[in-house]
């Protein structure tokens, strides 16, 4: 998996990488149980703080998006559903919402918005309940 930290962007570099990193794990690129580098090499790759990398790995564990195994590195954890439907449902839609009223704000049309929120999720890992 490739990481990219644009210096010239206003987002931080550690929001940067958060956010490719949720995104990977979305898409399925990233897999459950699969290794990442160690905040050592990724500081290299990227030419970033350690302290950077440590960071993220930090906050993605407490989100439970990552785990982390002493002696053997950092993973991608298995998806768990530790909040309640109802809950996870009214996150779900405080997002839609905004996601809406920038979509409003931008000029689209209702169709427009759901033909392209269908194109654009079969580009992600979608998990079936049973």
């Amino acid at each position: 998996m490739e990481f990219q930290i644009d210096t010239s962007s206003r987002l931080p570099i550690h929001r940067q990488l958060r956010g490719q990193l949720r995104e990977a794990v979305a898409r399925g690129r990233l897999t459950p149980e699969e290794r990442l580098p160690s905040v050592r090499e990724l500081s290299r790759a990227l030419v970033v703080n350690p302290n950077t990398i440590a960071r993220v790995y930090t906050e993605l564990e407490r989100e439970g998006l990552l785990n982390t195994r002493p002696g053997l590195g950092v993973f991608v954890a298995a998806p768990k559903n530790e909040l309640t439907k109802k809950v996870r449902k009214e996150r779900l839609v405080e997002l839609i919402d905004h996601f809406l009223t920038e979509a409003v704000h931008l000029g689209f049309s209702a169709p427009e918005v759901m033909n392209l929120v269908n194109e654009k999720a079969t580009d992600f890992a979608w998990q079936s309940k049973t």
